[in-house]
């Protein structure tokens, strides 16, 4: 009963809302290419060796409103991780809507009230716009011009940054630019998801846009392409050989093989620092594979915990591919997958942590899809450490501790890539503004210091009598 319970929660821990976390919106305008085709997206959980489950295909079906309502209940039923389901008999959902269901738009509403009695802000039901969101991610495919965009304390639609080889930044747009109009319409007064929406469409289709810059007004006409997701933001050399990976997302099926790239450009420094802030999480199977890669083999990465009891601990698999000194910086945008590869640095005492408390995730979920293209989200299990700390609700309390004020992100000493102003984009990790990187920075000269010692002290000779 247990292994086709287990088989069939073979799942994947989801990011949270990136909207949820950071101080500013980091939204790529694309639209999913593919749209009709039918997938079910089920993200490996159960470590190295498993199934290859992440894109199999499901035949259309047609199914009437009350099917969809009651399959949406059984898998709660069958899935969700608290068999108490907060307190209620979930049985009571089962025909709660007989005869009422009409429409999809009915069925979707009813599972969005049956879903919401769970009081569990992870178990969701998501449409069809935000059920293919989610799958273009984890396939990391995106359709769009190629900019990141916020809005600024005066409610403008500005211009992040371009991203490198797309239409947009083909074109010269350059951080800051401020959108005034999209295909001739002005944007005062839209929130910035709508404005999104408006530069999005399918491939090959024209928008039109209009930048100011300072003074300067510029009307371009973009055509979308595909546009790269990619996992690792930043790779590069520090002064002193300090090696750093800014690791923004777990989402995309690519995130392991970046982050193999990524180790082996810094293989020849002395230490590494891996930056995990503002990090959401993403797959379960990306923060299990990318642990393997740091830890020696069999040490825990994680233990999950499903609705019978049943404790499963994931190994790291295969030999490390570094054994460089590591600082692993966090905050309380760091959440789920981010939360289990800190967790399981620290416990198995491979790096040191610096920064802020993390966000504190500590449930995986599971994405299953429905037959007219929406979906659910359904939390499957818990988790907890290799020492077994469950960090729910409490997240992961750094070594280094250093809280930032408000004063520090409008002065520039947050996160080096974060401009709450707007106003300079020229950020680098090695600018010395960071107050958190400078610590961590500090803390890795301490690490390298001591390895250096501690090596000096092996290798010398031991005197002939």
């Amino acid at each position: 009963m247990f292994e086709r319970k287990r088989a069939a929660r073979i799942g994947g821990l989801l990011s949270l809302s990136l909207l949820f976390f950071g101080l500013q919106q980091w939204l790529l305008t694309g639209e999913r290419h593919g749209q009709n085709e039918q997938r079910v997206l089920v993200a490996d959980n159960s470590g190295a060796g498993s199934l290859n489950l992440l894109a199999q295909s499901a035949p259309r079906t047609a199914i009437t409103p009350t099917q969809q309502y009651y399959k949406a209940w059984r898998i709660i039923k069958e899935g969700y991780y608290d068999q108490k389901y907060n307190g209620q008999d979930w049985n009571r959902w089962e025909h709660h809507y007989d005869g009422k269901l009409k429409t999809s738009d009915d069925a979707h509403k009813g599972i969005e009230t049956m879903l919401a009695s769970l009081s569990d802000p992870y178990t969701r039901f998501l449409d069809r716009d935000a059920f293919d969101e989610e799958k273009s991610q984890i396939e990391a495919h995106l359709f769009g011009v190629g900019m990141q965009l916020g809005m600024n304390k005066g409610h403008k639609v500005v211009v992040i940054a371009p991203i490198e080889g797309t239409p947009a930044s083909k074109a010269n747009v350059q951080p800051g630019d401020e959108i005034t109009e999209v295909d001739g319409k002005p944007v005062t007064g839209q929130s910035l998801d709508v404005v999104v929406k408006q530069i999005r469409g399918a491939i090959n289709t024209p928008v039109s846009i209009t930048f100011m810059r300072k003074t300067e007004r510029r009307k371009v006409e973009l055509h979308r392409a595909e546009i790269p997701i990619r996992a690792i933001a930043s790779t590069e050399k520090l002064p002193d050989n300090i090696g750093y990976i800014r690791l923004d997302s777990f989402i995309s099926q690519k995130a392991n093989r970046e982050m193999r790239e990524s180790l082996k450009k810094l293989a020849d420094c002395d230490g590494l620092i891996i930056d995990l802030r503002n990090n959401p999480g993403g797959l379960l199977a990306n923060a299990i594979d990318i642990a393997s890669m740091l830890l020696l083999k069999k040490s825990t990465i994680v233990s999950t915990i499903d609705s019978d009891g049943y404790k499963n601990s994931t190994p790291a698999t295969g030999e490390p591919l570094t054994r460089q000194p590591l600082v692993v910086l966090i905050n309380g945008g760091s959440a789920s997958a981010s939360e289990i590869l800190s967790g399981a640095l620290r416990d198995n005492n491979r790096a040191k942590l610096v920064g802020q408390k993390s966000f504190g995730k500590g449930l995986v979920q599971a994405i299953n899809r429905l037959e007219d293209g929406s979906g659910i989200n359904v939390t499957i299990a818990r988790y907890v450490t290799p020492n077994d700390t469950d960090i729910h609700k409490v997240g992961i309390v750094p070594d280094y501790k250093v809280d930032l004020k408000e004063a520090d992100y409008t002065s520039g000493k947050g996160p080096w890539w974060i401009d709450v102003n707007y106003s300079s984009f020229k950020h680098q990790p090695a600018d010395g503004k960071d107050i958190q990187l400078s610590k961590a920075i500090e803390v890795m000269k301490d690490q390298i210091h001591k390895t250096t010692d501690t090596t000096a002290s092996a290798t010398t000779s031991t005197p002939k009598n």
